[in-house]
């Protein structure tokens, strides 16, 4: 399955959500600013509030692989394909650079946490949480952090939807969320951006902007 774009496959899965959670107490969280194009979609029609969990890679050295993601309450998360054995070897292979580059991950997303739109953690307490992505890949390293990072906060029930996603990530998914609601399942992931016609992505200035105006935009619909 193919897409025009980002809001266009929104808009679809706000269509599958709407008369279970049209009238629940619920919360969009967003894992990147494709996935805000998603939920920007899912919030207008759910009336509902829209945010962003900021997250920063952590790259093995010498290799095209995430050691894990830091998430805006700086921890890391180690990316859940690694066995507890290959997880220690980088660690003890690379534990100054891998500190070093969790410390640089951090400073930029705290530049960002002064723009509003980012998770506020009070603000999901005791709602449905619905985590949106435009495409889950087999490099599971921004679910695993938005996993850990919600897993401290009490949940009414966690949502997880996205146009389109991998077996590997639909296997991770049916063990950590409530619901799912996927559009598409592909054996060969090919990347986020081959799902979609239009691959324009916002500004982060203007991502901040979108979840600022939603609750504006209810008046629409």
């Amino acid at each position: 399955m193919y897409f025009e774009s980002r809001s266009h496959a929104g808009a679809e899965l706000a269509n599958k959500l709407l008369d279970i959670y049209r009238y629940e107490n619920c919360a969009v969280v967003a894992l990147s600013d494709g996935a805000v194009l998603v939920g920007e979609q899912i919030a207008w029609r759910l009336h509902c509030v829209l945010m962003l969990l900021l997250s920063e890679g952590v790259e093995v050295p010498g290799e095209s692989v995430d050691f894990g993601a830091v998430s805006q309450n700086g921890r890391l998360t180690v990316n859940s394909q690694f066995s507890e054995g290959q997880a220690q070897h980088y660690i003890n292979e690379f534990y100054g650079y891998l500190e070093e580059e969790k410390r640089r991950a951090y400073q930029r997303i705290n530049r960002l946490l002064g723009d509003s739109g980012v998770v506020d953690r009070d603000m999901l307490r005791d709602r449905t949480v619905i985590l949106v992505s435009d495409g889950f890949s087999d490099d599971l390293s921004s679910l695993d952090v938005a996993l850990d990072f919600l897993k401290s906060i009490r949940m009414e029930k966690l949502v997880v939807a996205a146009p389109v996603a991998s077996v590997a990530a639909i296997d991770r998914l049916h063990i950590a969320a409530d619901e799912m609601y996927i559009l598409d399942t592909k054996d060969n992931f090919m990347g986020v951006d081959h799902y979609y016609e239009d691959n324009n992505l916002p500004s982060r200035e203007d991502t901040i902007t979108k979840i600022n105006q939603i609750i504006l935009n209810w008046r629409l619909f």
